[in-house]
């Protein structure tokens, strides 16, 4: 089951299924299973905490994700600041729906063993990002 929290007040998604199917349609491409996976939208402040705490990096980041997958039951806890993916769209002149919906998807790529610790596995990741967006077109 997926299910989105919202920690803010002032964000809310009006299409919530449409982004729940598509994150199952790209689970059941990559031959995984829905388990449990938990969007929770928060702000900087508690994302910066949760940096520091859990990976000791005093930096913002726009998500956090923990990986509680077993086997091919893709379950995990992901953690999105609104207001890094709205800085982001932004600099990089994007839709602010379409950032969301990339950094939603690099969450669960993690989860299913994609990496972008280096340059090659970055450009796969990178593409597979594309790919799923270009499939989920608005």
């Amino acid at each position: 089951m997926i299910k989105l929290f919202y920690e803010i007040s002032n964000f809310h998604i009006k299409n919530e299924s449409l982004f729940i199917e598509e994150i199952g349609i790209l689970l059941n491409n990559e031959g995984m299973l829905v388990g449990n996976i938990n969007y929770i939208f928060c702000n900087d402040d508690v994302l910066l905490n949760m940096n520091i705490k859990y990976l000791k990096n005093n930096s913002y980041t726009d998500v956090l994700a923990f990986n509680y997958s077993i086997n091919k039951w893709i379950s995990g806890d992901i953690f999105i600041s609104i207001n890094r993916v709205l800085y982001n769209s932004k600099r990089w002149n994007q839709f602010f729906m379409v950032e969301l919906k990339r950094v939603m998807i690099h969450a669960v790529l993690h989860f299913l063993g994609y990496n972008d610790k280096n340059k090659p596995d970055k450009k796969i990741m990178k593409k597979k990002e594309e790919f799923y967006l270009n499939l989920f077109q608005f």
